[in-house]
């Protein structure tokens, strides 16, 4: 899937085969599993395998090869999700706000939604006192964002970034 310069939601290349989507799942489960045992597991050689991969990252349909780390053993105690309101949904507004949160390393997710909240956010920081100046830093110093409302996580039942390969 290539990516639209002008957007981060990827845009349809070619379909997948069912090979395609067996190594995906595996990916998913755990990026560091050899070619060769992906291989045996989905009936293709490991040098098919791998330029499957290859031209999946290559088209943006792998997007990414990352660790999740877990934020608690980096004393990240606070995951917020919070619903921000723009005074406008006019393009400037909206574009300052996706520059903003996309460069905040604090804002792990960002989402623009509608139904009335302009975007939905997860940050994680280290304390509440730490969330607190980064709701200085994204929301009150901005006169375009008229409002936000923030939930505060109790326990991260399940997080992870792996999508349903249909």
């Amino acid at each position: 899937m290539k990516r639209n310069k002008n957007s981060h939601m990827p845009k349809k290349t070619a379909p997948l085969d069912a090979f395609d989507r067996e190594i995906l799942r595996i990916l998913q489960r755990d990026n560091k599993t050899p070619q060769r045992a992906i291989g045996e597991a989905v009936n293709l050689s490991a040098a098919a395998v791998q330029r499957r991969i290859a031209a999946m990252e290559q088209s943006g349909t792998i997007a990414a090869n990352v660790a999740l780390v877990d934020p608690a053993a980096l004393s990240l105690t606070v995951t917020a999700i919070v619903e921000v309101f723009l005074r406008d949904e006019r393009t400037a507004s909206i574009d300052r706000a996706k520059a903003l949160f996309r460069e905040t390393p604090e804002v792990q997710q960002c989402y623009y939604t509608t139904g009335g909240t302009s975007f939905v956010l997860v940050v994680v920081t280290t304390d509440m006192s730490a969330y607190e100046v980064l709701t200085r830093r994204l929301f009150s110093d901005h006169e375009w964002v008229a409002s936000f409302r923030t939930l505060v996580a109790l326990d991260r039942v399940k997080s992870g970034a792996e999508v349903v390969v249909p």
